[in-house]
């Protein structure tokens, strides 16, 4: 695990329930969370293989299953692109859930958020109360 995933298993560690969205074939963090006691569910459209201890859903964040997040206390997701910043926040709005996300190299956060610097240069995203979109 590297630092940067390190640093998140740290932050998300302090949880009960954690859904990460749109884990792809990164399931390091959810796995070293579950290890940690945390619960643990992932989300993707595509089905993906995941580590024992952790549950994963087919679920598309922009059309959610609500059930799959109710309990949550973060909807967390990595390298999360803008276009799918607010259905996250949103999703996680909806089940009164903490809404965390990194984005990929220079994507910027579009919704409001604070920040917190992270190894290896990313930037961790606390979404916050604000505005919504202009859709």
């Amino acid at each position: 695990m590297n630092d940067l995933e390190q640093a998140l298993v740290t932050r998300l560690s302090a949880a009960d329930f954690v859904v990460e969205v749109g884990v792809g074939n990164r399931p390091g963090v959810a796995a070293a969370l579950a290890t940690r006691g945390v619960d643990v569910t992932v989300t993707d459209i595509a089905g993906q293989s995941v580590p024992d201890g952790v549950r994963f859903v087919r679920d598309d964040v922009t059309a959610p299953t609500l059930s799959v997040y109710r309990g949550a206390d973060i909807v967390f997701a990595r390298h999360l692109p803008p276009e799918l910043q607010w259905p996250v926040r949103d999703v996680a709005r909806r089940v009164g859930a903490a809404c965390w996300f990194t984005t990929l190299g220079g994507d910027p956060a579009v919704v409001p958020a604070k920040t917190e610097q992270l190894p290896g240069g990313a930037v961790l995203h606390r979404a916050v109360d604000g505005p919504g979109p202009t859709r």
